[in-house]
């Protein structure tokens, strides 16, 4: 099925789906409404285990509710029992800063749609300081031949400056390590776009604990 060019978030689901398998384990950074959660709940299927992310109410509820009406199994779990939590999918309350408190194994796929929550308060945005620092996290724990698909928002209050932070964090990922790719519209002013990184081999990656330690 033709699937329309510039739809951004698709092209991160197609990429995400060529590593994942079932059984694999994989993280929502955004929760949001939980369509990224059901993609990927799908994709590693009932054996699998997804672990999503938010900070809001609204959107963990959202989730639930979506996952429960695709019969798939969800729980909320703290910290201590998402780490060894049985297969299914389990939404945490938290700040995706947080995920290597709550991740012990290797996730074969990550993905983020940043911003603000669809429908939800537009002042409530993802942050620099907090994105980078789950970035980092989740590229040192990255399964080799896993991918990492983050969806940017420059068009809103607060995006630009997100995203220009975003891009550079992407540029320092070392070549030896990860391979990565930006996909834009490009005569499309603040239109969102696609960065995804696909980790080739266990190394360290720099940490990125703030907005200012990120090269410009």
């Amino acid at each position: 099925m033709k699937r329309a060019l510039t739809r951004i978030i698709n092209w991160g689901h197609e990429l995400l789906a060529e590593v994942l398998e079932p059984g694999d384990l994989a993280v929502d950074l955004t929760a949001g409404n939980g369509h990224d959660t059901l993609m990927l709940q799908r994709l590693v299927g009932d054996g699998g285990r997804v672990i999503s992310f938010d900070v809001q109410e609204q959107a963990l509820q959202a989730t639930e509710r979506r996952l429960r009406d695709s019969g798939a199994a969800v729980r909320r779990l703290d910290a201590a029992t998402a780490r060894s939590a049985e297969p299914g999918v389990i939404l945490v309350a938290a700040s995706h800063a947080e995920l290597d408190r709550y991740v012990a194994a290797e996730p074969k796929g990550i993905v983020a749609n940043l911003g603000f929550l669809p429908g939800g308060d537009r002042s409530l945005i993802t942050r620099p300081e907090t994105t980078l620092t789950a970035l980092a996290k989740s590229c040192e724990l990255l399964a080799p031949g896993g991918r990492m698909a983050v969806v940017v928002y420059p068009g809103h209050s607060g995006g630009k400056e997100e995203a220009e932070q975003v891009d550079a964090f992407f540029r320092s990922l070392p070549e030896q390590t990860f391979s990565v790719l930006c996909l834009r519209v490009s005569n499309r002013c603040g239109a969102p776009y696609l960065q995804v990184a696909e980790k080739n081999c266990r190394s360290e990656v720099p940490q990125q604990q703030s907005a200012k330690s990120v090269p410009e």
